[in-house]
């Protein structure tokens, strides 16, 4: 392991529901930069690049959070459907 790597900024996964992560993509939105936050986000190998899985599990958050109904309702009809 490199000294630069001991130094750097911390890795971390994206996670929509955390406040700060989502400042930060503001951020990086705003100044098409990410020199100012102080994590690096991790990209797992399925996804193509930090960005676009950023945008994907941000719609996905909002949602969730927009239509939490809608979910419950579609979960509680396949548990009742009769075999």
């Amino acid at each position: 392991m490199s000294v630069l790597e001991l130094s750097g900024r911390p890795y971390t996964v994206f996670n929509p529901a955390d406040k700060a992560h989502r400042r930060y993509y503001n951020d990086f939105v705003k100044t098409s930069s990410w020199g100012a936050c102080p994590v690096r986000f991790v990209v797992p190998e399925d996804h193509g690049d930090l960005i676009t899985m950023i945008q994907r599990s941000l719609v996905k958050y909002y949602v969730r959070k927009e239509f939490p109904i809608v979910v419950k309702k579609q979960r509680q009809r396949a548990k009742r459907t009769p075999k």
